[in-house]
C-alpha cells in the first residue's frame, strides 16, 4: 500500500536519521536539553516551581518574561539565589505580548509599552544567564489584523532594540503562532522573512512551537529542519496541548529531526509548553496554581520525551 504524504515526508527523516546512527554514532551521545516554561504555573512561587522541576529531573527553566512595569517581575538578584540552590539553569525567557504591548500596533503607545518591555526583558535575561527571549511579531490574543503594515510597523519597532541584543549577548528567537492567535508569522518560513527584513545580528533565530506547527505547517518535522541552524529553543506539547505522551503528536519523528540538526549540541532547547486545550490559555498566567495536576503533567512529560528519545538514540 503507498505511503500516505506525511508518511513519505516522515520516511526521509526516519532514514537519515538511521544514516546518521550508522556513520556517526558518537553524534548521538549527548541528550537533547530539556527546559520547562514556567508563565503556565500562575502565581506559584518561584522556589516551589524549581523544587518540582528538579524532583522531575529537570535541569533547565525558562521564566516567565513578568517585568511588565519597573515594579513588577523577577529580581534578578533573588532568582539566581534560587537558581543556584537548586543547581538550575535559565535556558531562556518568555516574553509576552498583549494588545497593549504590541510591536505591530497601530497606536503609537503600544509600540512603545513593546520597546521598554524588550529593553527590561533584554536586561533580565543577560542577568540570569538566559540563552534566548522569546519574540512575537504582533500580540498574542488579536488575530484580527489592524491594517495591511503591521509587518512594516513590527519590522521598524523591533529593530530599534536590536542593538540591545548584541550588547547582552541574548538570542531574539522569533516565534511563529498559528494564525488563530495572532495576525502575523505563522510558520517558519514567515519567520525567516521576518528576521531577513529585519536584517540585524541581533534578530537571527527561531523559536518553534509543535502546537502551533501543527496547525500551521505542512509537516513538523520538515519545518524544524528547515528553521535549521537558527532553532535556538522548541516549545512542546501533545497534540492536545497537554502532558507528552498523552496525545497524538509524534515525538520520535520531532527528536530525529532535532537529532539530525545536532540539536544536542550547544547551547539549545527542547522547551515543555502543554498549556492545555482550549483557545485562551493565558489566564491561568495569573491564577492559582493546582500543583498535584502540575506535578503530574510534569513528571509524565520529561518521562516520556526521555523514553522516546533512550529508544531512538540509545
Amino acid at each position: 500500500m503507498e505511503l500516505q504524504n506525511y508518511e513519505k515526508k516522515r520516511e526521509k527523516i526516519v532514514k537519515a536519521f538511521n544514516e546518521l546512527k550508522t556513520s556517526n554514532p558518537a553524534a548521538l551521545k549527548n541528550r537533547i536539553k530539556f527546559s520547562w516554561s514556567n508563565w503556565m504555573f500562575g502565581l506559584e512561587k518561584l522556589e516551589d516551581s524549581l523544587i518540582r522541576l528538579k524532583n522531575a529531573g529537570i535541569d533547565y527553566i525558562e521564566l516567565h518574561g513578568n517585568h511588565y512595569g519597573n515594579d513588577l517581575g523577577y529580581n534578578a538578584k533573588e532568582t539566581k539565589k534560587l537558581l543556584n540552590k537548586y543547581n538550575i539553569s535559565v535556558s531562556g525567557v518568555c516574553g509576552m505580548f498583549s494588545p497593549e504591548c504590541d510591536l505591530s500596533s497601530n497606536v503609537p503607545r503600544h509600540r512603545q509599552a513593546a520597546i521598554d518591555y524588550l529593553k527590561r526583558e533584554i536586561e533580565f535575561t543577560a542577568e540570569v544567564g538566559g540563552e534566548y527571549l522569546l519574540v512575537v511579531p504582533a500580540a498574542v490574543g488579536r488575530p484580527e489584523a489592524y491594517d495591511d503594515t503591521e509587518f512594516e510597523r513590527s519590522v521598524e519597532t523591533i529593530q530599534k532594540v536590536a542593538d540591545l541584543f548584541i550588547k547582552y549577548n541574548v538570542k531574539a528567537a522569533i516565534e511563529p503562532i498559528r494564525s488563530a492567535e495572532t495576525s502575523l508569522i505563522h510558520t517558519v518560513a514567515d519567520a525567516k522573512r521576518y528576521i531577513k527584513e529585519v536584517n540585524s545580528a541581533g534578530i537571527r533565530h527561531i523559536n518553534g512551537d509543535t502546537y502551533h506547527m501543527q496547525s500551521e505547517e505542512d509537516h513538523i518535522g520538515e519545518a524544524i529542519l528547515d528553521a535549521g541552524e537558527m532553532l535556538v529553543n522548541l516549545h512542546i506539547a501533545d497534540s492536545n496541548r497537554c502532558a507528552l505522551g498523552s496525545g497524538s503528536l509524534d515525538i520520535d519523528c520531532i527528536i530525529m529531526a532535532l537529532y539530525l540538526l545536532d540539536y544536542q549540541n550547544g547551547n539549545r532547547f527542547v522547551t515543555a509548553e502543554p498549556l492545555g486545550p482550549g483557545g485562551d490559555p493565558y489566564p491561568a498566567m495569573n491564577g492559582r496554581p493546582d500543583k498535584e495536576k502540575l506535578d503530574q503533567l510534569v513528571n509524565e512529560s520529561v518521562k516520556y520525551f526521555r523514553k522516546r528519545e533512550e529508544i531512538l538514540c540509545g
